[in-house]
């Protein structure tokens, strides 16, 4: 029986939802993704004027890359050895994750659909993988 995948991501967590046997199994992956440059100049508005805020900037997005990059290994990592793998979800990071998947010549064909969805919780997720993949077998 095919181990059948499907990760509903978000920049705050990823929810995995692996299908085998009869048997599911939901995996949880929490992102550290920092999602705003906050600096104690900065004023209420939002912000500042001086050269120091492009240098935050700059470091703040160069670590946030690193952090993304590490998510995505993460979510990978629970992944790899799957039969097939469905990604969805809000935001664009979706993409980026599919776009990693890809880079893995032997992933890359497990990757069955990239798609938008809303932000869902963890029993949507798992109707949804549950819907994908009984569909996909009916053709």
């Amino acid at each position: 029986m095919k181990k059948q995948t499907g990760v509903w991501i978000d920049t705050s967590k990823a929810i995995i939802v692996k299908l085998e046997n009869k048997q599911e199994d939901i995996i949880e992956v929490k992102s550290d993704i920092e999602n705003s440059v906050h600096h104690k100049n900065m004023g209420v508005t939002g912000n500042f004027s001086g050269i120091r805020h492009g240098v935050n900037e700059s470091k703040f997005n160069e670590k946030k890359k690193h952090q993304l990059d590490g998510f995505l290994n993460n979510v990978i990592e629970q992944i790899k050895n799957d039969d097939e793998i469905y990604v969805f979800g809000p935001a664009d990071i979706k993409i980026k994750l599919s776009q990693s998947i890809q880079k893995d010549k032997q992933l890359a064909q497990k990757l069955k659909l990239t798609e938008t969805t809303v932000a869902l919780t963890t029993n949507q997720v798992l109707a949804k993988v549950r819907e994908f993949y009984h569909l996909k077998q009916k053709h």
